[in-house]
């Protein structure tokens, strides 16, 4: 599978946007703007509101939402009770349960990093459990989780990171430094791209982040 560049023109099923660092770089805002389908994660569906806009979907346990928010978007909000799933899980299998494969994920990170670090390595068990293809996309880069050999298009001097969940074998073309099957997370950080496109075959899943900006 070949992973695009993200760019303004970045094309995808549905958009689920968290209540996180609200998104601030302008190709986020083209891409939360053209959404075909937005689905907000709780509060976040009161916050994207005050920002002029309507989702199709708020989906939660609705525990930070008031009363009188519930009834006036009852239509649109869909509640679930369950505890044993964070508001961004409920959101993804809402997605998936009406067919969207293709899910870009904002508003993820920031603010406390245990909800930030719980978010990113929830993408390994969307592809694996859901059928999904997901991209998490920040206002400084994006993670994409994968299985087996795959090509991500890059530019010359973007930085890539590459993070191993349960490879024993991991190798990759393109990148400045070689990979391996790397037992700690950090150690497949901070690689660089040599030019546009890196491919990366493991036998396992791994996620690979990718940033808007080049080295300088």
């Amino acid at each position: 599978m070949t992973y695009p560049l993200i760019t303004k023109d970045f094309k995808t099923d549905a958009v689920i946007l968290g209540n996180g660092d609200y998104p601030a770089n302008p190709i986020l805002g083209d891409i939360l703007k053209n959404a075909k389908f937005l689905c907000c994660c709780d509060d976040a569906g009161r916050r994207f509101i005050q920002h002029g806009g309507m989702p199709d979907a708020i989906v939660g346990d609705g525990d930070s939402l008031p009363d009188e928010f519930k009834e006036r978007y009852k239509d649109i909000l869909h509640l679930i009770a369950e505890q044993d799933s964070n508001d961004q899980t409920k959101s993804t299998r809402f997605c998936a349960e009406r067919g969207y494969k293709d899910i870009a994920y904002l508003g993820a990170t920031g603010l406390r990093e245990d909800h930030t670090l719980g978010n990113i390595t929830l993408l390994i068990s969307y592809l694996r459990d859901y059928g999904v293809s997901p991209t998490m996309i920040t206002n400084y880069g994006y993670f994409t989780p994968a299985k087996g050999e795959n090509i991500f298009k890059t530019f010359k001097h973007q930085q890539v990171s590459i993070f191993n969940f349960g490879c024993t074998s991991l190798k990759g073309e393109g990148l400045v430094y070689e990979l391996s099957a790397f037992t700690e997370l950090w150690q497949g950080t901070l690689n660089e791209a040599q030019g546009d496109e890196v491919k990366i075959n493991g036998d396992g899943y791994y996620m690979v982040y990718r940033t808007f900006e080049p080295k300088i």
